[in-house]
């Protein structure tokens, strides 16, 4: 490792802290550097290519935190992308890298259609979380009614974070595409997925059905 890395890693011992890392790990997130400190230390060292792949190489998952928010989303070849989220098994390094890297990438989209097919739960469902950001920003070609149908068949059965991010994907439809919101809405009404998942007050259930009536209600307010 070089010199900055050796430093870098020990600047991020040094932000360790017991109680952030009990609380991380029951979230699967095996760190405790507390995540507005780790944003400072990205935003002293800034856009650094070469630090991010040397601190992802290390397989520390603050480490790698760090990593995606310094680096060059559209310098990661697809290869590298798709080895980085087969390694991400920490969920908070998966959800940067799908949020803060992919999704820059010009290699989004051909991801995005691997991925969701990938018989890996934990892959599959950052292609989900690209195809609901698609959803959203670019729907155009998109297969929604072919989303559905596919939705309705699997999610129930799903692994908690692959059904997770179907269920966002079916909210999403059911928002932004008024054309298939009814049938959005039923199959969530079905399926029951998330209904009695607790939501603290003043937020937004995930039961699809609730979710989509809150934002559509919200918008035309």
């Amino acid at each position: 490792m070089s010199q900055a890395v050796d430093e870098v890693l020990a600047e991020l011992a040094r932000l360790e802290d017991p109680k952030f890392r009990e609380a991380n790990e029951k979230r699967g997130d095996d760190h405790g550097v507390n995540l507005a400190k780790l944003r400072a230390v990205a935003k002293r060292l800034k856009t650094q290519q070469d630090l991010a792949r040397q601190l992802w190489a290390t397989g520390d998952t603050a480490a790698r935190l760090l990593a995606l928010l310094i680096c060059r989303p559209k310098d990661f070849s697809l290869e590298e992308l798709d080895a980085m989220l087969r390694e991400s098994r920490a969920p908070k390094v998966h959800d940067w890298l799908v949020n803060y890297v992919v999704k820059k990438s010009p290699h989004a989209e051909a991801l995005r259609v691997a991925w969701t097919a990938d018989p890996d739960p934990v892959v599959a469902s950052a292609g989900w979380a690209l195809t609901t950001e698609r959803v959203a920003k670019k729907p155009e070609g998109l297969d929604l009614p072919g989303l559905l149908d596919t939705i309705e068949a699997e999610m129930k059965a799903a692994p908690d974070r692959l059904q997770w991010a179907m269920n966002h994907t079916l909210a999403q439809i059911g928002i932004e595409h008024p054309d298939q919101r009814a049938r959005a809405i039923g199959i969530g009404e079905r399926l029951e997925v998330l209904k009695d998942y607790p939501t603290p007050p003043n937020c937004t259930s995930p039961f699809a059905p609730a979710w989509i009536n809150e934002i559509v209600s919200r918008r035309s307010a």
